[in-house]
């Protein structure tokens, strides 16, 4: 029981919508929470437990493509959840280390640092994989097999069967509280077999290939020195061979390999990266927010400042400033003073128009307001400052952007 409790406690932080039974958390909590939950301690004790279809939405991916969410209803993410609880610290002493994807104590800004820094120390070669459809198409049976080399109780399997027929034949539902631990325990052997790359090419301190992977986002780095051309293709052909065994395709065209000594940007989990020479005459590897991320939240903000733009300014500053505040924190690692600058000035431009609007007093807004007032009264978000510190693991010569031990204002 106090698996389950753990588990609702943990469903109801990360919130999301109600699933195809329409239940709420509210609801729930209105009537007999404990009682919910001894319901689905008897079905699961006395296996008669079920989960339900899961609610299918779709969410932008990129300007031209959708990407079809699952979710499951509160009950079967409850499940989910308390089955993630028990076993993904089974498979946590499995992963390796240049996995980052949705596991605990992880995060994107530890694998954006790892980039920069094999980027600063010579491996200017990135090849940027491209799985094809990748959640969509992961097998079954193969997935099966490699948790069952892990765990050996057959109801905890049977459970986990049972979540991943109901996204159909193959494939894991993407949204759902246990698919990243599921997707990472289907890529664990790619990951081992770049671990065992990096040792034997490795050079005492020096190591000439590195990589990171964020779910299916993968990114390989290898040595830019002519001695070590030939990695490139040895590489890409071993990771092509470790794919083919789980059924999963390298999308050959959205694939591309980089060479950032020649200038060229590459991008990996909404940054760009690219090789510069700093004033001291050292290179360094320069990390911005992408436009399309740029893009997308003001997309974002100006539908929500066109769907209440009959709203009390206040209602709509409570509604942007979460999402400004997660974006900013998310983006300050980097080199993003441009960036800031500019969705600052462009956050402030029209909260302007919105006041004048409500006051009609057009052509009078601009000096009726200072910036202090609209931060300070009506509480709009105004920390955009850049964090910035040397990581433990790195000399002083490699400072980039990552972390907490000074700050700049945008």
């Amino acid at each position: 029981m106090e698996t389950l409790e753990e588990a609702y406690k943990l469903t109801k932080k990360s919130n999301g919508a109600p699933g195809i039974d329409g239940v709420t958390f509210e609801s729930i909590e209105a009537t007999d929470l404990r009682g919910y939950l001894q319901q689905i301690r008897h079905e699961l004790i006395t296996k008669t437990y079920s989960p339900n279809r899961n609610r299918r939405k779709e969410i932008p991916k990129s300007e031209e493509k959708l990407r079809m969410l699952n979710i499951p209803c509160i009950r079967d993410r409850v499940v989910q959840t308390a089955l993630k609880l028990i076993i993904e610290p089974i498979f946590e002493s499995d992963f390796q280390d240049g996995s980052y994807g949705y596991r605990p104590k992880r995060k994107a800004c530890e694998a954006i640092s790892r980039v920069a820094k094999t980027a600063i120390e010579g491996n200017t070669k990135c090849i940027d994989l491209d799985l094809k459809s990748y959640f969509d198409n992961v097998r079954h049976h193969i997935l099966m097999e490699k948790i069952a080399k892990r765990i050996n109780d057959k109801e905890v399997m049977r459970l986990i069967k049972l979540i991943l027929k109901i996204g159909g034949k193959r494939g894991i539902a993407q949204g759902s509280p246990i698919s990243p631990l599921l997707s990472n325990i289907y890529l664990n052997e790619v990951d081992k077999m770049l671990e065992k790359a990096k040792e034997v090419t490795k050079e005492g301190k020096y190591q000439h290939i590195e990589y990171a992977r964020w779910a299916d986002d993968l990114v390989i780095l290898i040595s830019g020195h002519p001695k070590w051309k030939w990695l490139e293709k040895s590489v890409y052909k071993r990771v092509q061979e470790e794919l083919a065994k789980l059924k999963v395709e390298v999308n050959e065209e959205k694939t591309k390999v980089i060479n950032l000594k020649e200038g060229r940007i590459f991008s990996y989990l909404g940054f760009d990266f690219r090789r510069k020479i700093t004033r001291q005459g050292k290179w360094s590897i320069q990390t911005t927010p992408q436009m399309k991320a740029r893009t997308n939240l003001i997309r974002k903000l100006k539908e929500i400042f066109r769907c209440y733009k009959s709203q009390p300014i206040g209602r709509v500053i409570h509604i942007i400033n979460p999402i400004l505040r997660g974006w900013v924190n998310y983006f300050r690692i980097g080199h993003s003073s441009r960036t800031f600058r500019y969705v600052k000035q462009w956050v402030m431009k029209k909260v302007r128009r919105n006041l004048m609007r409500a006051r009609k007093a057009k052509g009078f807004g601009w000096k009726k307001w200072s910036n202090e007032w609209i931060y300070r009264t009506l509480g709009l978000y105004e920390d955009y400052r850049i964090r910035y510190y040397v990581p433990k693991a790195l000399p002083a010569q490699y400072a980039i952007n990552f972390g907490k031990e000074t700050t700049r204002e945008a």
